[in-house]
């Protein structure tokens, strides 16, 4: 049954800042992200139109530049709805579509300082949790490889880095080298084994955006979040229809985007896996993703982005491993846990992932170059 939320509720005070065709018929809750608040708005009229909107309470703890935010996620979407509508595709579906308010802004803030925005909702679709076939994670990266292809004429240096150093792989390692230091838990000296693993790898760290500051890796649009279930699928064809989940939109590097889709698709084993016996690179899921990727792509990598494609996946789970790391050292103070040495078993699933990428690695160089040959 449809409802409405008070009158005094926040979200009812949001959604009075926007002038949405029809009559409200619902606000109530939607889902249950961990990051935004979010709700369903279904509008409608005397002749039976109805339209569904997704109303989000926007989270300033962790994206404290709401306005910068919201500006870049309006710059990509208006831009893909250009690209969407010349190669004759449904660019309001295939796209989000960020609602204006009476003020024409992308955003509302309230009295009580917190942000809202309005999205109109993209019916007839659906998005998957994980990887249940093969066939899902090659649409998965031709989705992405698509996303980033569409964006590829996109000035990336216009938009506001709303988490700074989000990837910076270099700015990760001296985290970490300070938590060392300060050992904050007392909990040093039992892992000194994961501190050497990390320290022995401390080129890898520098190697990609080192490239990038040499001005031999382009600066592209990312979205550093691609999880599969940020894949609209469309529900009449279960094809990729929509990126979603925009909030991470900045200027970076795509190896980061790609690797972090082999980082958690490409193995079968939850993040913080207990026993390491269970832990298993899969080489055949990372040449399925890297397929779809690269025909998602199509002639819009570098050759030299190609080639380090296997470093965007070893350098971004060495990346997650050391944030987990650092974690667990500074006394479990960002990542949440449910139990004591959840960090650290999340700190050894990754980097036991990046051995295994190492051990794997002459086979992961020729999967990609195999692939690259075959689009």
């Amino acid at each position: 049954m449809s409802t409405v939320l008070a009158t005094d509720s926040p979200a009812y005070l949001a959604y009075q800042a926007y002038d949405l065709p029809g009559n409200l018929l619902a606000l109530e809750p939607l889902g249950n992200g961990l990051i935004n608040k979010t709700y369903r708005i279904l509008q409608g009229d005397d002749q039976g139109w109805q339209g569904e909107y997704v109303l989000q309470e926007i989270n300033q703890s962790i994206f404290p530049d709401v306005p910068g935010l919201m500006q870049n996620i309006l710059a990509v979407t208006d831009y893909m709805k250009g690209i969407i509508s010349r190669r004759g595709g449904d660019p309001e579906r295939e796209t989000l579509t960020v609602v204006l308010n009476r003020e024409g802004l992308p955003y509302t803030r309230l009295e009580d300082g917190t942000y809202w925005r309005i999205y109109e909702f993209i019916k007839d679709s659906f998005s998957i949790e994980q990887v249940t076939n093969e066939d899902e994670f090659y649409r998965a990266g031709q989705a992405f490889g698509a996303f980033a292809a569409d964006l590829d004429d996109f000035d990336a240096s216009q938009l506001t880095e709303v988490i700074p150093k989000f990837h910076d792989t270099r700015h990760r390692y001296a985290q970490f080298e300070e938590a060392v230091a300060q050992d904050r838990a007392g909990r040093v000296a039992e892992v000194q084994e994961w501190i050497d693993f990390v320290r022995t790898r401390k080129s890898d760290c520098y190697l990609l955006y080192d490239l990038l500051d040499a001005g031999q890796l382009p600066l592209r649009v990312t979205h550093n979040d691609t999880k599969l279930n940020n894949i609209l699928m469309d529900a009449s064809t279960g094809h990729a229809l929509c990126i979603v989940d925009l909030d991470t939109i900045m200027p970076g590097l795509v190896l980061f985007d790609y690797g972090d889709a082999i980082r958690f698709g490409a193995n079968h084993n939850a993040e913080d896996e207990a026993d390491l016996s269970k832990v298993q690179f899969d080489a055949h899921l990372f040449e399925v993703y890297t397929r779809g990727f690269l025909k998602g792509m199509g002639d819009r990598l570098t050759t030299l982005e190609i080639e380090l494609l296997p470093w965007g996946a070893r350098v971004i789970t060495l990346e997650q491993g050391i944030r987990f790391l650092t974690d667990y050292l500074n006394g479990d103070i960002y990542y949440g846990t449910s139990r004591p040495g959840q960090n650290l078993d999340r700190t050894a699933t990754q980097l036991t992932l990046v051995a295994q990428m190492e051990a794997q690695w002459p086979e992961l160089k020729a999967i990609v170059a195999r692939a690259a040959q075959s689009r």
